[in-house]
């Protein structure tokens, strides 16, 4: 696939160089390239789900390694990856449906080898990796599966003398899981929409809400609760860059009534406000989130003076890990020039000694992490939840098969042998037990 991987490494810089801004940009940009992916790869009429993972897999570990601490990408990675799966468990059942169907429209079947046929199609079709999520019973869609079913299927169709059918299904699985992922980016074209509706539940008359970021989901969100609300806005500037001012004259343009404070001000100020809405970088499988640096420091505010503290993000902001794990890269460091010119950074430099060491280090970092006890609800695009049942929405959107793996790899690396045959068991968090006893029971 030489054009494919003209585009995966076109993306491989924009992510290694930051070229692109934005969870839901980059959300977009990921989907949309593993779905060109998926279109121009050529599958064997055998495997193909194993196939299209595989393939999958290899482009996604190239756009993590690019900008691991941009969570989204490895998001819609995963959900492609469940699509995958959820599809082929599709078109075997289906498949099996029929098998079902023409065995019993056999009249020289006798019922003992009607119950010997219902017998083997429960048989190949195993149990799911996970029972039927709450997600995909609402949707109608079907269950999640593990994708050896796809090669059962090819067998038995050549067993039935149905090839036909067979390469029917084949070609209907590729179809199938480009339709999904084209729906998955239609998802995150509207998620703003879809969370503004919400808007007009939360926010009441002549209330003061306060926001912290630049969030095109917080300016939707409180813009939708403006047709039928008044109430005012609180933005904080946030330093260094001061992008909220940005926010701040959207807001005025569209008839808000916005004061725009310091960053510093905001422990002063929350006593007067009703509800802190925010936008965030992530959503972590515990219920906390990934935000622009000082959120915490608001977070904290809200709940010393009992403010509820209200997360907006879209479903692709869902991340199936916790914070705590290794992979996961809570934070980066911006460039110092966002605080001091260079030119000022020179002259705290000590010439003295000859090495160039400076005497002024200058700390910029990007995140801040905000624990799930400290949120009040999240609105998402497709409703409100506690943060204690993150996890099982998150459950919902993404396959155990993809997770199971590396959780039990790092809970296997708990129980470790020394050289000195010596056994060290070290911390483990106890939220990330209770996920891989969660992940194993599903699977």
């Amino acid at each position: 696939m030489p054009g494919t991987q003209i585009l995966v490494n076109e993306l491989v810089t924009k992510l290694r160089k930051r070229k692109v801004e934005g969870s839901q940009a980059t959300a977009l940009l990921t989907a949309e390239l593993l779905r060109s992916v998926i279109s121009q790869l050529k599958v064997p009429q055998t495997n193909q789900a194993e196939t299209l993972i595989e393939a999958v897999k290899s482009v996604g570990e190239q756009l993590v390694a690019a900008n691991p601490v941009e969570l989204a990408v490895g998001n819609i990675v995963k959900r492609v990856l469940h699509v995958i799966r959820e599809e082929d468990f599709s078109v075997a059942t289906n498949a099996l449906r029929g098998l079902v169907s023409s065995a019993g429209g056999d009249n020289r079947d006798t019922a003992e080898q009607k119950d010997f046929r219902a017998q083997d199609v429960a048989v190949a079709a195993g149990p799911p990796s996970r029972p039927p999520s709450l997600h995909s019973l609402l949707d109608r869609t079907p269950d999640s599966a593990i994708a050896r079913h796809s090669s059962y299927i090819g067998d038995s169709f050549e067993g039935k003398g149905k090839s036909a059918d067979r390469n029917t299904e084949i070609w209907k699985l590729k179809h199938d899981v480009i339709r999904a992922v084209n729906e998955l980016i239609e998802d995150i074209n509207s998620c703003h929409e879809q969370i503004a509706e919400h808007a007009v539940e939360l926010i009441h008359h002549n209330e003061i809400i306060l926001t912290f970021g630049r969030s095109r989901t917080v300016r939707e969100f409180l813009c939708a609760a403006k047709e039928k609300r008044s109430f005012r806005v609180f933005v904080a500037e946030g330093a260094p860059k001061y992008q909220r001012h940005a926010l701040a004259k959207d807001l005025v343009a569209r008839g808000l009534q916005t004061t725009l404070i310091t960053d510093s001000a905001v422990f002063a100020m929350i006593s007067r406000v009703n509800m802190v809405v925010v936008g965030v970088h992530a959503v972590m499988a515990n219920g906390g989130v990934l935000g622009p640096v000082g959120l915490n420091m608001v977070a904290l505010a809200a709940r010393k003076h009992a403010v509820p503290f209200v997360v907006v993000a879209g479903t692709h902001k869902l991340c199936p890990l916790y914070p705590q794990n290794p992979q996961v890269l809570l934070n980066e460091m911006r460039c110092p020039s966002e605080l001091l010119q260079y030119g000022e950074f020179s002259d705290c430099m000590d010439f003295s000694i000859g090495s160039g060491t400076p005497l002024l280090n200058v700390v910029n970092p990007a995140f801040d992490y905000v624990p799930p006890e400290l949120v009040s609800v999240f609105i998402t695009d497709i409703g409100g939840y506690n943060p204690s049942f993150m996890h099982r929405l998150i459950a919902d959107y993404y396959s155990a098969d993809d997770l199971l793996a590396k959780a039990v790899e790092k809970f296997s690396r708990c129980f470790c042998s020394l050289p000195d045959s010596k056994i060290t068991i070290p911390f483990l968090v106890f939220s990330e037990i209770d996920h891989l006893v969660f992940l194993l029971l599903q699977a």
